[in-house]
């Protein structure tokens, strides 16, 4: 940020103080295109940086909403063991729920399970989005099953 600002005083200056020169202007114009480039680039950066940045906001949000609704039987990070036994923990989610087609949907019309302990659990959109996007981001990698060695 403090880089954009100082490429762009200093095109300014050159552009009000060369207005009247046009040999410096010109002696000074790959260095200007450079600093254009340098300013886009540094522009780019700066929103890419912002949009991973929202990303983290929308997956801490949904963390936060699985440590309040959850985190008394499943285990919501990525380690540790889940307070219930029977209660899988989050980051192991991946092959059998997080990426079915209907997940996302299903937290939203009320998520229950065939545990009788189980209560259901409700989510608008926005939220369902973020707790989706959250256990994402926490499961464990895929390790292939080992075949019995003959």
């Amino acid at each position: 940020m403090i880089f954009s600002t100082v490429v762009t005083v200093g095109l300014v200056a050159l552009y009000v103080y060369g207005r009247g020169n046009l040999a410096l202007v010109s002696r000074f114009a790959g260095t200007i295109a450079m600093l254009r480039c340098l300013l886009i680039l540094s522009t780019i950066g700066l929103c890419s940086s912002t949009c991973a940045h929202a990303l983290d906001e929308e997956q801490q949000h949904g963390k936060e909403l699985l440590q309040k609704m959850c985190a008394r039987c499943h285990s919501v990070g990525r380690t540790g063991a889940s307070p219930n036994r029977q209660a899988p923990p989050f980051r192991s989610f991946s092959e059998t729920k997080l990426y079915d087609s209907d997940f996302l949907q299903r937290l939203q019309d009320g998520y229950s399970s065939i545990h009788p302990a189980m209560p259901t659990f409700r989510f608008n959109r926005d939220d369902a989005e973020a707790v989706l996007n959250y256990m994402k981001s926490i499961q464990e990698p895929f390790k292939p099953r080992q075949l019995p060695q003959r």
